[in-house]
């Protein structure tokens, strides 16, 4: 089934990072930009046809926030049986590039002059929110991860470079002590990690980030729900409902 709710723009772009057309899905009018990843995909039109956008519809409509939905990485990359794991790697780096030079100017332009941006993404998605998030907090405003994991090992096949350090969170971020980014990080209060107990999801990815990030004294939200919530698209949506109405 498709969403209700109609794309408002489509952004093209040919990103010299990536070496592709890009296309940005962007749905609403108003408020801050809720950059949102592919959870199980790397389709920026994942949202729309799990119609998560639907869930998401009362918020955008109110001008709460207009969502950017981008492409992913991961069957590109990690899952990408064709590349060597270095290259694998190389291709993370050069994703990051994308979203930081390419991505963010796009939505900066479009939305009219820089607006707070809050990363968001379940299962793969969230692994990339979250990185995104924490690698460049003085860009972001703050990040929703659901049902994702932090651990870049999870991904790489025993592999683990210097990239791959840079890019998994449960590494860089105990070992962060610079003042500078400390700050950015310790001075914003959005940053939620979410997970049910059932099918398909390990709490305790969330948890052990969460506990990072209470060590560090970095503010954020942990919230673990019980074994009726499985890993789907049904859990994210509640979860993403719960968010924007009690928390955002």
């Amino acid at each position: 089934m498709s969403s209700k709710l109609s794309v408002k723009d489509k952004k093209n772009f040919k990103s010299s990072h990536l070496g592709e057309d890009i296309e940005l899905r962007v749905y609403g009018h108003f408020g801050y930009a809720l950059l949102l990843f592919p959870s199980i995909t790397d389709n920026q039109d994942e949202a729309e046809t799990s119609e998560l956008i639907d869930s998401l519809q009362p918020f955008i409509e109110k001008g709460k926030f207009r969502v950017i939905s981008i492409p992913g990485i991961t069957y590109h990359s990690w899952f990408n049986e064709l590349k060597t794991l270095e290259e694998r790697s190389k291709t993370q780096y050069d994703y990051n590039n994308f979203l930081l030079e390419e991505v963010v100017p796009s939505i900066f332009t479009f939305c009219g002059g820089p607006v707070p941006i809050i990363t968001c993404g379940a299962a793969n998605g969230a692994f990339q929110a979250a990185n995104t998030y924490f690698r460049r907090p003085d860009l972001f405003y703050g990040t929703i991860a659901l049902s994702g994991t932090y651990n870049i090992e999870h991904y790489t096949k025993g592999y683990f470079d210097s990239n791959c350090y840079f890019n998994s969170p449960v590494h860089y971020l105990p070992n962060l002590n610079d003042s500078y980014w400390l700050s950015f990080l310790q001075s914003k209060n959005h940053v939620y990690l979410m997970s049910g107990s059932g099918e398909g999801e390990f709490p305790d990815n969330s948890r052990h980030l969460s506990d990072i990030l209470n060590s560090k004294n970095i503010p954020n939200y942990l919230d673990i729900w019980g074994p009726e919530w499985g890993h789907n698209i049904d859990t994210w949506s509640e979860m993403l409902h719960q968010i924007f109405t009690v928390k955002l």
